[in-house]
């Protein structure tokens, strides 16, 4: 089985799974080379997982793995979620093996725990060299596509003073990356415990997840 066959029919068990509640999907934590943290918010994902499948009646593993930019391994996962704070740094291996990982159809989110911006700009340019971010709508499907979030991407934690934005990779009409920016998504999925966070923001965030995974398996 090829790689582009093996990730659609990840994404087509997703859907199944989605609809009647059968099969037992993965979703992974991105590990990157360069020095930042991409093990950072280490209770996040579990959480969202917990939170989608109670609330949206998926069938998501528990716990996520973990998986190198550079693995063929990339391709048995529809969903993958990078963060941190710090650098991050591409080999052109590992480059084309996630543009190669994202045109077959698999999606990555980016999530900026505060300082990772120039670093995951600059990086992404290495995998899609013709692409720039850019800021979605807020009538776009990702903000809809479960949860409506009708003022776009939800502000989780303060930092500069800035509004959050959501931007995108888009290739050929299709979203291929979600960058969440300024906001803290992750840090919203974590435990209560850690931030203090009210839980109504951390349902928002918790929301917003959900819309990335729904609209990440759906549309491919």
């Amino acid at each position: 089985m090829n790689k582009k066959v093996g990730l659609l029919l990840s994404l087509v068990l997703f859907t199944i799974s989605l609809v009647n509640g059968q099969g037992n999907v993965k979703i992974a934590k991105l590990k990157y080379s360069g020095g930042g943290d991409w093990y950072a918010n280490k209770t996040s994902l579990p959480n969202l997982i917990q939170f989608c499948n109670r609330e949206l009646q998926t069938n998501i593993s528990a716990q996520e793995d973990v998986v190198e930019v550079g693995s063929p391994d990339l391709f048995t996962y529809p969903f993958v979620h990078m963060t941190g704070h710090g650098n991050v740094v591409f080999t052109n291996a590992e480059a084309e093996n996630l543009r190669n990982y994202l045109l077959a159809g698999g999606f990555l989110h980016i999530d900026d725990n505060y300082g990772l911006d120039p670093f995951v700009r600059r990086e992404m340019k290495k995998v899609f060299p013709e692409l720039s971010f850019v800021e979605l709508p807020f009538d776009h499907p990702i903000y809809r596509s479960r949860y409506v979030f009708k003022d776009g991407l939800p502000k989780i934690h303060e930092h500069d003073g800035k509004p959050s934005q959501g931007f995108g990779l888009i290739w050929e009409g299709r979203l291929l990356c979600f960058y969440s920016y300024e906001s803290d998504l992750g840090n919203g999925w974590e435990d209560q415990s850690l931030y203090n966070d009210s839980e109504a923001s951390r349902a928002k965030a918790l929301q917003m997840g959900a819309n990335l995974l729904i609209y990440a398996f759906t549309v491919y």
